[in-house]
């Protein structure tokens, strides 16, 4: 068992199929199994190998994609790296993640990552270039080791390396490319979600092992994405709600031919219900939605609210809306006091603990997350316990204060954090963004009709954007520091 060999069986079904498709051009399943090959080989002969980290600093690209499963084949654990980061960042997670001096990058990323490593990294002309790079290593054999090292979000702190074994991974992604037909026409996805995310690297390997086109964006724009799904007639696309929101907002979304979309998958963070029930509206017809949730520490999606759920009542509203879906099969879940530990009846909010067959050796792993059950298994989160507000002793999360303030027909965008107070602890804040006239006591005027007293913002700032994460997550860090700078 060893991810690598997810590329085996399409290489030799489908070796001239386009496996990846770049603005500058495509790469097949043969060229992609030997740049893997050639990768491997590269690594082993500098002494990398089992249980060694190896930084990975580059687009989607054919180096990164040969990066990952060239490493796992050689038994190491690539740990990709976002490419905006400047290199001091850079250095703080090679010393973290232990990587030593061992890195990958592209031509455009190698300087920063040399200097954040103390050493030369290895690019495409070492490791893709050599012109005898064989024989490659056999596949590393033991199950248990990483096959990848997927840092967190990073919203709460310095980003953290989740290792994730072959054991774990490597079944995963075969379990979503499952019934594979080597015979019919290639599917083709979209990828643009960044491929240092679970969702983007994991959406990468699901189409590798299931022999589909991936049409690969390496920075999103709306605009760019809906002229891809139309000329590269794209049957499936992954997105975070940001995207959504930019897909829906943009001219030439109505005017777009959309009709080659089949299936469009969405989450990485909460989707506003409002979102949502205008994609079912605006969408194509046939096009079947699905929210996952989950986390990079859970590998990933561990529920889902699936096509069938994505349904509008007669009043054209979203049936279950703010639900996150049910468990998949085999993923156990328990609703917690996150104080005691005690389990929670019911529709009552506490603290998410999963145990799944995806990362069984970890046992009940408590999330973070705020959720409620409701009697027929749906899942509904109400934010992070890291988020959490505690207000002169109340403490509640701001999810349901920015699904109220959604609602007002004025609010564009918003979101909520707690702000340090020396009187009270903390104070709600709102970043509000507008798309008309809206004052201060309208928002809380607003707020008040739905909110208990101690929930309706006290500080409140109009921006004309809500930040974002470089994986498109809101920081309510940041969001504090924004209201707080705005107060000034």
């Amino acid at each position: 068992m060893n991810l690598a060999r997810l590329i085996e069986e399409p290489a030799r079904r489908v070796p001239e199929r386009a496996a990846m498709v770049f603005p500058e051009g495509s790469v097949s399943y043969a060229e992609l199994a030997e740049a893997v090959l050639r990768c491997a080989a590269g690594l082993a002969r500098r002494g990398i190998g089992p249980g060694q980290r190896v930084a990975l600093l580059d687009d989607a690209s054919l180096l990164f994609v040969a990066g990952v499963l060239g490493a796992a084949r050689a038994g190491a654990a690539c740990v990709p790296l976002h490419v905006q980061l400047t290199a001091r960042e850079l250095a703080e997670l090679v010393r973290s993640c232990g990587c030593g001096g061992r890195g990958i990058a592209g031509a455009d990323h190698a300087a920063r990552l040399g200097l954040a490593l103390g050493a030369p990294a290895l690019g495409a002309a070492e490791l893709l270039g050599e012109s005898s790079p064989l024989p490659p290593p056999e596949p590393a054999s033991d199950p248990a080791l990483e096959c990848i090292a997927i840092l967190t979000s990073g919203t709460t702190g310095l980003p953290k390396p989740v290792g994730v074994s072959h054991a774990t991974l490597t079944p995963r992604i075969q379990g979503f490319a499952a019934h594979v037909d080597f015979g019919r026409a290639a599917a083709v996805g979209l990828v643009c979600v960044p491929a240092v995310h679970i969702g983007g690297i994991g959406g990468l390997l699901t189409g590798i092992a299931s022999g589909s086109t991936q049409v690969v964006m390496r920075r999103f724009d709306a605009g760019e994405w809906l002229r891809l799904v139309a000329e590269q007639r794209v049957n499936t696309a992954f997105l975070v709600p940001t995207m959504l929101r930019r897909i829906l907002d943009h001219p030439d979304f109505d005017r777009t031919d959309l009709s080659s979309l089949r299936v469009l998958g969405y989450g990485a963070a909460a989707a506003p219900v409002a979102l949502v029930e205008e994609m079912i509206r605006r969408f194509p017809e046939k096009v079947a939605f699905s929210n996952v949730f989950g986390q990079t520490e859970t590998t990933g999606a561990i529920t889902s609210f699936g096509p069938g759920d994505h349904r509008l009542d007669e009043r054209g509203r979203l049936v279950r809306a703010g639900s996150v879906g049910r468990p998949f099969p085999g993923v156990e879940l328990r609703i917690v006091d996150p104080e005691t530990g005690a389990e929670l009846a019911t529709g009552e909010t506490g603290e998410l603990w999963v145990r799944s067959p995806f990362n069984a050796e970890a046992g009940w792993r408590r999330t973070g997350d705020l959720v409620r059950q409701d009697a027929e298994g749906y899942l509904y989160p109400s934010g992070r316990l890291s988020d959490t507000i505690n207000r002169g002793g109340e403490k509640f999360g701001p999810v349901e204060i920015e699904a109220v303030l959604r609602r007002h027909p004025a609010v564009a965008d918003v979101a909520v954090a707690g702000i340090p107070d020396p009187e009270l602890g903390e104070r709600v804040g709102a970043a509000i963004v507008r798309r008309g006239a809206l004052s201060e006591e309208e928002v809380r005027e607003h707020c008040r009709a739905s909110l208990a007293r101690f929930k309706v913002p006290e500080r409140i700032a109009f921006v004309d954007e809500i930040p974002h994460t470089a994986l498109y997550k809101v920081s309510r860090r940041a969001i504090a520091a924004l209201i707080e700078a705005a107060a000034r």
